[in-house]
């Protein structure tokens, strides 16, 4: 079995990526970098995702690779140009988006339901300027900056994290009757899956559960 790679932003993504893997391939053997620098220097820095941050993310795959590892996750949604340069330079290994399965899962749920908005819902501003992009014109998103749960989060407060993330699906579905489903942009997110289905009775994708199908698809090719 091929060592995996998890290349950690957020502290908070650690722990809903690895209990992923825990519950739907436990014979994967794991391997988690976090560098958690990198979401604070992206949202004060000014300077987007510029050829600092990107000889970063080529840094850390390159250890990854160095170590051995078979594929590479990210797990930070707001980092797509980075991720996707490290996947051109080691076109060798799967090296996926952290939401790049999910997205593939919500297009396909939009091609079954003409008509119907899919939600994007994330906790980190940036996520929501580099993530629509990938998903194609065909797609109905409806973006929405959940306010106040990353900092919750952040202080270990994971019961107001859930309870806003679900309040703000539940505004969101209220305000926009053509929402039919729910995107969860970020790992960190995924934690609130639960509360988000029971508040607005539709379906709802995370980024953690499509990853980890779709590595095991690629590496058991």
């Amino acid at each position: 079995m091929p060592r995996i790679a998890l290349i950690h932003a957020l502290q908070h993504s650690i722990a809903p990526i690895n209990a992923a893997f825990a519950r739907d391939w436990p014979q994967a053997r794991r391997q988690n970098l976090l560098d958690d620098s990198l979401s604070a220097d992206l949202a004060q820095g000014g300077r987007g995702l510029d050829a600092a941050m990107h000889a970063r993310f080529q840094t850390l795959a390159q250890y990854a690779v160095d170590q051995g590892a078979g594929g590479i996750l990210f797990t930070c949604s707001a980092f797509g140009p980075c991720i996707e340069a490290v996947a051109r330079r080691h076109a060798g290994l799967p090296v996926l988006k952290p939401n790049e399965a999910m997205v593939d899962q919500a297009v396909a749920w939009a091609a079954a339901h003409p008509g119907r908005r899919v939600a994007l819902l994330a906790t980190f501003g940036p996520t929501l300027q580099s993530m629509p992009p990938e998903f194609p014109p065909g797609v109905a998103l409806l973006p929405c900056l959940v306010e106040g749960a990353m900092a919750a989060l952040d202080a270990g407060d994971g019961a107001t994290h859930d309870r806003l993330a679900a309040e703000a699906a539940r505004r969101l579905m209220a305000a926009e009757p053509g929402v039919g489903a729910i995107a969860l942009a970020q790992f960190s997110l995924a934690r609130a899956r639960e509360a988000v289905q029971q508040a607005t009775g539709l379906p709802v994708l995370t980024t953690v559960d499509s990853a980890v199908a779709e590595l095991r698809r690629r590496l058991s090719r």
